[in-house]
């Protein structure tokens, strides 16, 4: 998101925070494609990602006020917000959902750009890139995984053929130093 439209959905944000209706309608119609998107790559249906979706958008009215530019992204932040609803959603389906394949990633009808080609726009890519690369492979390969293509720990593990807790803390770690070197 480049920093004109970066700003303006801070300040639509900060309008939602003030109880303004026409400025959560504005979020919305500016951000649903992709928070969508990252809901159903989670979920894998139509249904649970539409109804996950308005949970989102409940929860923005409800959280906007605990929005900080200073930490995040208007996008970043909202896009935590639906990958942690769709997960909680996805945890209690229980078993038979995650037996579910998920649909290949071409199969998503999403017309906006996703999180990292956003990043490339922003004066902040080259330092976050910068960070990336510092981590050791598998670290920086889990954390684009889970936070820039909505997989779930469990599924990385899986994948990484390692024990849950060992990628949640693989994780925490690499994430712990991506603050340390942006904080410089």
């Amino acid at each position: 998101m480049n920093d004109i439209s970066r700003e303006h959905l801070a300040s639509r944000l900060r309008a939602v925070a003030a109880r303004d209706q026409a400025a959560l309608r504005e979020v919305y119609e500016l951000t649903s494609a992709k928070l969508f998107g990252v809901c159903l790559r989670i979920l894998a249906t139509r249904e649970e990602a539409e109804d996950v979706l308005q949970e989102v958008y409940v929860n923005v009215w409800n959280r906007a006020a605990s929005f900080d530019p200073a930490r995040s992204s208007p996008i970043t932040w909202l896009a935590a917000i639906a990958r942690n609803k769709a997960i909680d959603r996805l945890r209690a389906l229980g078993p038979r959902a995650a037996d579910r394949p998920l649909p290949e990633d071409d199969s998503i009808a999403d017309g906006a750009m996703d999180a990292l080609s956003r990043l490339e726009d922003s004066e902040q890519h080259q330092r976050l890139r910068a960070c990336l690369d510092d981590l050791e492979p598998r670290t920086r390969s889990a954390i684009v995984e889970a936070f820039y293509g909505g997989e779930t720990y469990d599924a990385l593990a899986q994948r990484g053929n390692v024990p849950l807790s060992t990628m949640k803390t693989w994780i925490r770690r690499g994430l712990i130093a991506l603050r340390g070197c942006l904080d410089r």
